[in-house]
């Protein structure tokens, strides 16, 4: 069971360490140190009740159901477009790391939401190839599966979020903001564009 274990927790942080919008989301927050706990805790919990159903077998929906996934590509992509121009005007007027004005609790978890949940590829990634792959591993073998990817989750956006206040020190300069924002919305936008193409 423990190597079931590990092998669900390897399988899962590789489908999550790439960067992405989600990703980068979180680390931005973890920079400003604003609702971190908050991002952290809906990224986990999203990834946690995707893992499950895809484990519980709700894959099939996402694969038999490809109107759903392309609503979903074309709303992520209009989403990350508008959040990534967002980001490269935000740079043209940098500020430094405590200079900016907090953002609201509401709009945050709406934004992480919205770059969980709208992204197709949660759902091929992780419900479909999560929960086939969990699946090849036994009735009682699956769930232990689960529990290593899902442990995985919650050991890299905590990761992600927390271990990004150990750069505040060094981030505090307006130059390094404006960088940050331009890096955000390139990907943001370059991302948008692969979820259309893609």
């Amino acid at each position: 069971m423990f190597l079931t274990l590990l092998t669900g927790l390897l399988t899962g942080l590789s489908l999550i360490v790439a960067i992405g919008a989600q990703n980068a989301f979180v680390l931005r927050q973890g920079l400003a140190r604003e609702h971190v706990g908050v991002v952290v805790a809906i990224c986990a919990f999203a990834d946690l009740a995707l893992i499950l159903a895809g484990v519980a077998g709700f894959g099939a929906v996402v694969r038999d159901h490809p109107a759903a996934l392309t609503v979903f590509k074309w709303l992520g992509a209009a989403y990350l477009v508008w959040f990534g121009v967002r980001s490269l005007l935000a740079a043209r007027h940098p500020q430094g790391l405590r200079a900016s004005t907090p953002a609201h609790r509401t709009s945050v978890v709406t934004t992480t939401l919205t770059l969980t949940f709208l992204n197709p590829h949660v759902y091929l990634d992780t419900v479909l190839m999560l929960g086939n792959v969990a699946n090849q591993h036994g009735s009682q073998g699956r769930w232990w599966f689960a529990a290593g990817a899902s442990l995985g989750s919650v050991l890299w956006f905590t990761a992600l979020g927390y271990g990004a206040r150990l750069l505040s020190d060094v981030i505090r300069r307006p130059r390094t903001w404006q960088l940050i924002d331009v890096l955000i919305g390139m990907t943001m936008l370059v991302i948008a564009v692969l979820l259309v193409t893609g």
